[in-house]
C-alpha cells in the first residue's frame, strides 16, 4: 500500500500550553545536534504537514492533491523580459484582475504565495506568541493549525459535527481566540456550511477575525461569502488559483479583507511575494478568456465526479450491510470523500491499478479515502475498476 501507508495527518494539534512551551527534557539533552539545540523548543516535537509530494507514491492516476488534470499555460503569451528586476510587491495588474473576477474591490485584496501564506501572515500579523491562538474545526486543512504551531500559538482544536457543521456551541468554544478559521467547502470532507450560518458565526464573533477559506469556492459558489465583506469588518475570505484555476504549481492566492486588516498584514508581508512569472501567468488565468475557460473545465470536473461518485456508491451500497456505517459525502470541491468498511480492501485495490489516493491517520476518517475529480480517462479507469468489484461481490455472479 505504498501511495496509502504514509497517511495524512489532518488537523489533530495539541493546546500549548505553559509545559508546552518551556524547555523539554529533550531539548537539554546533550545528544541534540546544534540546530535542535539551538531551535524553539517546541518545534523539536512539531510534526510537519504531510502534503501530497511529500507522501509521494507510486501510480499512474494521481488524484491525491485535489489538483486539475488541465494545463492551460500558454507560455509564449507570456512576458518574462524584465526578470532582472525586482517585481511589485502587490502587482497592480493582478490585483485589478481579480477584483475584476470577485467582484470586491482592490483595496480589500492581497495577493499571497498560494493561500497558505495567506494563513501565516494573519497569524502572524494578530497573534502574540506564547499568549494567543486560534480556533479550527477539524476534520479540516492541517495547515491552520500547523502555522499556529509553527509561531508558538496555540490552537483550539473543535471538532464539526457529525455532519460535519458547526458544533452548537462554537460561539463558547473559541472564545478567546483571535482568529477562527472555517473552511468552507471544507477539505478534505467536501462538505458545506450554509452561507446563513456562516453570517450567524460572523455576527457571533465580533471580538475575533473569521477567516473563511474558500480554496474550492468555483466548484459551489452560491455558497461564498466574499459579498460579505463589506458589512462586517471581522471577515476575512481566503482564495486560491490552484484549484479551479489550474494553477497549483504557480502558489497564487489572495486573501479579502476590509482595508484595516490589509493595512496590517501589508506591515508584515515579504518584500516581494509575487514572483514576475507568477503574476503574468495568474493574469492571463484572470481574463476573460481565462475565467470562461475556467468555468467549462469546472462543469467537466463536476460531470466526472458525479460520474466517480456514483461509481463509488454502488460500490458502498453492494459491499455493505444495510446497518453499514460507509458512507460517500456528497462533493462539493474537486474530490469526493468514501467513508468504507473495507477501506484496507479499497486502498489495496487502488494500489493494485496505480491509482494514488488520499488517506488519513485521522480516527474519524481511519476508515476514509479522497478521490480528486480528473480527467475523462481516469475517470474511466476509476468507474471500471469499482464496477468490476461489484461484479465480483453480486451474489448472482457467485452463484454461476
Amino acid at each position: 500500500m505504498s501511495q496509502m501507508s504514509s497517511m495524512e495527518k489532518t488537523a489533530e494539534p495539541t493546546v500549548l500550553t505553559a509545559s508546552k512551551l518551556a524547555p523539554s527534557t529533550l531539548a537539554q539533552s546533550a545528544s541534540l545536534n546544534l540546530a535542535e539545540r539551538l531551535a524553539r523548543p517546541e518545534l523539536l516535537d512539531l510534526t510537519p504537514y504531510q502534503s501530497a509530494r511529500r507522501l509521494g507514491g507510486r501510480g499512474d492516476i494521481w488524484i491525491n492533491a485535489n489538483e486539475s488534470p488541465f494545463n492551460n499555460v500558454d507560455t509564449a503569451a507570456l512576458d518574462l523580459s524584465k526578470l532582472n528586476r525586482y517585481p511589485e510587491c502587490q502587482p497592480p495588474q493582478l490585483i485589478s484582475a481579480y477584483s475584476e473576477y470577485s467582484g470586491v474591490s482592490a483595496s480589500k485584496i492581497v495577493a499571497s504565495r498560494g493561500a497558505d501564506e495567506a494563513i501565516e501572515l494573519l497569524i502572524r500579523a494578530f497573534c502574540i506568541p506564547g499568549v494567543d491562538s486560534i480556533a479550527c474545526f477539524g476534520p479540516t486543512y492541517g495547515m491552520y493549525a500547523i502555522s499556529a504551531n509553527t509561531f508558538n500559538v496555540g490552537v483550539k482544536a473543535l471538532n464539526l459535527n457529525t455532519e460535519y457543521g458547526l458544533p452548537t456551541s462554537y460561539a463558547e468554544d473559541v472564545r478567546g481566540a483571535k482568529l477562527v478559521f472555517i473552511c468552507n467547502p471544507n477539505n478534505p470532507t467536501g462538505t458545506v456550511i450554509d452561507k446563513a450560518i456562516i453570517e450567524q458565526a460572523i455576527k457571533a464573533l465580533p471580538d475575533a477575525l473569521v477567516v473563511i477559506d474558500e480554496a474550492y469556492i468555483e466548484f459551489c459558489p452560491e455558497y461564498s461569502v466574499a459579498d460579505l465583506l463589506e458589512s462586517y469588518p471581522n471577515l476575512v475570505v481566503l482564495r486560491t488559483l490552484s484549484k479551479a484555476f489550474a494553477l497549483a504549481g504557480a502558489r497564487c492566492g489572495f486573501m479579502l479583507a476590509n482595508e484595516a486588516v490589509v493595512e496590517i498584514i501589508m506591515r508584515v508581508i515579504a518584500p516581494y511575494p509575487v514572483p514576475l512569472p507568477v503574476s503574468e501567468v495568474a493574469t492571463q488565468a484572470l481574463s476573460s478568456a481565462g475565467v470562461a475557460r475556467m468555468k467549462v473545465q469546472v462543469a467537466e470536473l463536476n460531470e466526472q465526479g458525479a460520474r466517480l461518485t456514483a461509481a463509488i456508491s454502488a460500490y458502498c451500497s453492494k459491499s455493505n450491510s444495510s446497518d453499514s456505517r460507509a458512507r460517500v459525502l456528497k462533493p462539493n470541491g474537486n474530490y469526493v470523500l468514501a467513508e468504507f468498511d473495507d477501506v484496507a480492501k479499497v486502498a489495496a485495490l487502488l494500489q493494485g491499478s496505480g491509482v494514488v489516493a488520499r488517506a488519513y491517520k485521522d480516527p474519524r476518517l481511519a476508515k476514509a479515502i479522497r478521490f480528486s475529480f480528473s480527467s475523462k480517462a481516469d475517470t474511466e479507469v476509476l468507474v471500471n475498476l469499482f464496477e468490476s468489484q461489484r461484479t465480483e461481490q453480486s451474489p448472482e455472479t457467485n452463484n454461476k
